[in-house]
């Protein structure tokens, strides 16, 4: 690849109330938004009810759609796009993690899915987290109807990184041809149920639906951390791969648990940006309200004229997680 001047850094913005998307009755989690032949946006979104506790997104979690008229909302809920399907299929009892991207005409709504006992639990159901698998569904619509599929799109593979589980996915068309995927990626070397190390895989294929080829060597790395990332969201700008990870301890920005920000030449060899940080963990209200939170995650950008415009990010501001919900967050333009 040919680079061309360096990219600047992502600098979010003051956010008004009407981008603030919640659900009394839900936990809401993963807004991925893209802009449909209609015109309108469309919010793909994780969710499950409030009254079973934040861990339930791990059983209980489905994916949404909802639309608004303007980028930053308001959004209102539409329909469930990929419900519980049941026990005899890989991704039956849960959907989540969704990322949408539209490549040559065509909708396609990467997801992790499982299946396991079914039961909410106040700790993390184990069973249904160590089922984690990667999924696409294609649709010509952002309404649908959407086509999912029998198999998973990336499952484990024994003595490898991902030999436990695999979640996270986020997909880029490549300027040079091809596609390139980056997905959360969890081994089997640590003590059960959680093993380890959590590390992310870099994998590429011809097509959008695979099958995809996984790259040896681990990205989003920290040196002593078995575990330092998380929710990568990758994109091409300005002749360069970039992504924001969610940086647990401040590992890449040196400033404590934080949103980070990584460069590649070639979507294969990563190191953080020079202004790394994209944000600490909280957000700024239309009016200046800084606002500190428990929770800043599952980062996903909406562009505008190839450039990244508006940053999705699901929230927490509670000790206990529940009640989560998503911002839309303006970026400033670089000085």
């Amino acid at each position: 690849m040919v680079l061309k001047a360096g990219p600047v850094p992502i600098l979010p913005g003051e956010i008004p109330a009407r981008a603030k998307f919640s659900d009394p009755d839900y936990n809401i989690w993963c807004g991925s938004m893209v802009t449909g032949e209609d015109g309108k946006y469309h919010l793909f979104y994780s969710r499950w009810p409030a009254s079973l506790g934040h861990l339930a997104w791990v059983t209980h979690s489905e994916v949404a759609r909802a639309v608004a008229d303007d980028p930053l909302g308001p959004y209102r809920h539409v329909e469930v796009v990929l419900p519980a399907r049941g026990e005899d299929f890989w991704d039956g009892h849960c959907t989540h993690n969704p990322t949408i991207q539209c490549f040559d005409g065509k909708y396609y709504l990467y997801y992790m899915g499982n299946v396991g006992d079914g039961k909410a639990m106040k700790t993390l159901n184990w069973s249904h987290r160590n089922q984690q698998r990667i999924g696409v569904a294609v649709a010509d619509s952002p309404a649908g109807p959407w086509k999912r599929m029998d198999e998973p799109l990336i499952q484990p593979t024994p003595g490898f990184h991902d030999a436990l589980c695999l979640a996270n996915p986020s997909v880029v068309k490549r300027p040079e041809g091809g596609y390139l995927m980056v997905y959360k990626a969890v081994a089997d070397k640590g003590p059960k149920p959680f093993g380890g190390p959590v590390v992310h895989v870099v994998a590429t294929s011809d097509s959008p639906t695979g099958p995809f080829e996984k790259r040896p060597d681990p990205v989003f790395t920290a040196a002593g951390s078995d575990f330092p990332a998380e929710d990568p969201f990758v994109w091409v700008e300005a002749g360069w791969y970039r992504a924001i990870v969610k940086d647990f301890r401040g590992h890449f920005t040196k400033a404590g648990p934080s949103l980070a920000l990584f460069e590649s030449q070639d979507g294969i060899s990563w190191s953080p940006a020079v202004e790394a940080l994209v944000s600490k963990i909280g957000v700024k209200w239309e009016g200046g309200e800084w606002q500190e939170l428990k929770k800043l995650e599952r980062p996903q950008l909406w562009f505008k004229d190839g450039r990244p415009e508006v940053l999705f990010c699901a929230v927490a501001d509670r000790e206990d997680l529940n009640h989560s919900f998503l911002v839309a967050i303006p970026l400033r333009p670089a000085p």
